[in-house]
């Protein structure tokens, strides 16, 4: 039998004597625990605001709850799993009870990876771990290689993105229980998948987080961020705080088998030690996993190039990769030629398109227009694989008032054609679920709060949308969809039965080809670019010893002269390529020239 756990200094642990059970909460003197419904018993209080009970009154399937001093039963904030949500008892968990299967699993190289992003609940009809198993042997033929889980952690209620979680351990119980998790990973593994979590350490979700109640260190007024106060990773007793996160990511890798993790919105998290905490977790993680690559992945929007930089053997010091938005920004906006928000800085500015296909960021410390200030550093000397490229997401899609994905915002010339571009450019391709397929269907955003909590989701989604000219009319709002409402998140699943299998087979032809290109594609490095016409470009990246990669594209839907000739063996065509330097509306061409 092979098993795994990861050790934790908090939590409920099982022990040679017992459970061990441990609790963070420095604001209490006195913390007991109610174990099975039984009567409450004193826990010891340790140094630094722990405190820990050993008893041999607990065992796998015990349900606890800590009771703090005025009478509140709490839930464990590292549980491992949460039956009753977030307001019920923890349960005790054995992580050695499951026998893992994937002993010759050591995983895939990152430059080499093809992700594909998937949101459980809407995955599939039944939405659980187990239902998702039944669509692997999909995802291998199409050609994706690594699957990356919107954020799981327990949120309230029975629908949610994921980005509300509160107990960061504990897999939703709408999907099902750790070993049916652990059962998806290991049927991913036996086809050669790798499986990515997202993750969150920003912030804690609106509903269920009892951690300000006897914990309120955890927090700090000192930072600020778009969900409240700051999560204290640098002032007195923070210790404990970064503990909570790094041993987060370390128990979903070595519990739970995740080749990685993608970690949301960094640029959120605030830390003025000496040591920032993404660097403490990237260095722990890289120090302690070291029997099979482990891939980290960021969210950034202040592009920061340094977080992502190589050693000298060309491994990732610290991240493998981070969402590229500035190539989602250059192909949606000239896809659809939309101009709101911040895609105003990217439509129609050829040198952005140009620059983020060539060396990864758009912006490399300019002027942001839309932030007022500059962003990013540059991005030039780091090899393409550092940069994780998509034409949808979940955000993008998502964060739309009514969801719509690209295919229902421009021709399907265009949207093959900025497919075409991400698909075999040497940066790590992301599709999101059902594009491959051309679902219609919205991805929209849901969540499952109750009384005043959903009303004010339900009246901020709408204000959010008030600034924009189409739903300044009052009435214009109110067709937004509910967020709270059930038919919103049903509205968003995917429906397999109306998959368009052309579409299939024209994704899989082009991952089947950067199969077949791929030493290329993972031995290129940063890239040049020529500005050819508004919207049109020729990219050039550098291969080996002397080879070349080379992407002519049109993204415009009017016929533009003066492309050059491809650099050898063409391998991709998508519209009309002329030989005179002529190409049509929506044309791309790649090409390969050997050493």
């Amino acid at each position: 039998m092979t098993t795994s756990a990861h050790a934790m200094p908090h939590g409920a642990e099982l022990h040679e004597n017992g459970v061990r059970f441990r609790l963070w909460a420095p604001g209490e003197t006195r913390v007991s625990i109610e174990i099975d419904g039984r009567e409450a018993v004193h826990m010891a209080r340790q140094p630094d605001g722990w405190h820990e009970l050993i008893t041999i009154g607990a065992h796998p399937g015990s349900l606890y709850r800590f009771v703090v001093s005025n009478g509140l039963r709490v839930p464990d904030p590292a549980s491992r799993f949460q039956p009753q949500d977030v307001h019920g008892p923890s349960e005790v968990i054995d992580p050695a009870a499951y026998d893992w299967q994937d002993n010759g699993w050591r995983g895939r190289p990152w430059p080499e990876a093809v992700v594909y992003e998937i949101h459980v609940g809407a995955f599939t009809p039944e939405g659980t771990f187990r239902a998702a198993i039944d669509k692997l042997d999909h995802l291998v033929r199409l050609g994706v290689t690594a699957v990356e889980i919107m954020p799981i952690s327990d949120f309230p209620g029975a629908r949610n993105w994921g980005y509300d979680g509160v107990m960061p351990y504990a897999p939703d119980s709408a999907y099902g229980r750790p070993e049916d998790l652990k059962a998806l990973v290991d049927a991913a593994h036996a086809r050669g998948i790798s499986v990515l979590l997202d993750v969150v350490y920003n912030h804690f979700g609106p509903d269920g987080n009892y951690l300000p109640v006897y914990a309120p260190l955890f927090f700090t007024d000192r930072h600020k961020s778009p969900w409240g106060a700051g999560i204290n990773f640098d002032g007195d007793a923070s210790r404990p705080v970064r503990d909570f996160v790094v041993h987060n990511a370390l128990y979903w890798i070595e519990e739970f088998h995740l080749d990685g993790l993608r970690l949301d919105a960094v640029h959120a998290i605030q830390d003025d030690s000496d040591r920032h905490v993404l660097v403490e977790l990237a260095e722990t993680v890289r120090a302690l996993v070291t029997d099979r690559p482990v891939h980290l992945i960021l969210e950034n929007e202040d592009n920061r190039a340094s977080l992502l930089d190589r050693d000298d053997q060309g491994r990732a010091a610290l991240y493998s990769a981070q969402w590229n938005d500035d190539v989602h920004h250059v192909l949606h906006t000239a896809a659809t030629g939309e101009s709101v928000a911040y895609y105003e800085a990217y439509v129609g500015d050829t040198e952005l398109l140009g620059r983020s296909l060539a060396e990864g960021f758009a912006f490399q410390g300019q002027m942001m227009p839309y932030s007022g200030k500059p962003r990013g550093e540059a991005s030039g000397g780091l090899p393409p694989s550092a940069f994780v490229a998509f034409s949808q997401n979940h955000d993008q899609i998502g964060n739309r008032a009514f969801g719509q994905r690209l295919n229902a915002l421009a021709s399907a010339e265009a949207v093959r054609a900025v497919s075409a571009v991400y698909l075999l450019l040497p940066q790590v391709p992301m599709i999101f679920m059902g594009e491959e397929f051309g679902a219609r269907q919205p991805f929209l955003f849901f969540v499952d709060f109750e009384g005043e909590l959903a009303e004010k989701v339900r009246d901020g989604r709408r204000e959010e949308f008030s600034r924009f000219p189409e739903f300044s009319d009052p009435e214009k709002r109110e067709t937004i969809p509910d967020p709270v409402a059930e038919e919103t998140f049903l509205a968003s699943k995917l429906r397999w039965e109306e998959a368009d299998d052309a579409m299939i087979g024209w994704f899989t032809r082009a991952l089947g080809v950067r199969r077949e290109v791929g030493q290329a594609l993972r031995s290129a490095r940063s890239g040049e670019y020529r500005i050819v016409a508004p919207s049109a470009v020729e990219v050039q990246w550098p291969v080996g010893e002397a080879g070349w990669l080379r992407l002519q594209a049109n993204l415009s839907d009017v016929q533009v002269e003066g492309f050059g000739k491809p650099a050898g063996r063409v391998f991709w065509r998508e519209g009309e390529d002329g030989e005179g330097g002529a190409f049509g509306p929506w044309a791309v061409r790649w090409s390969q020239a050997e050493a």
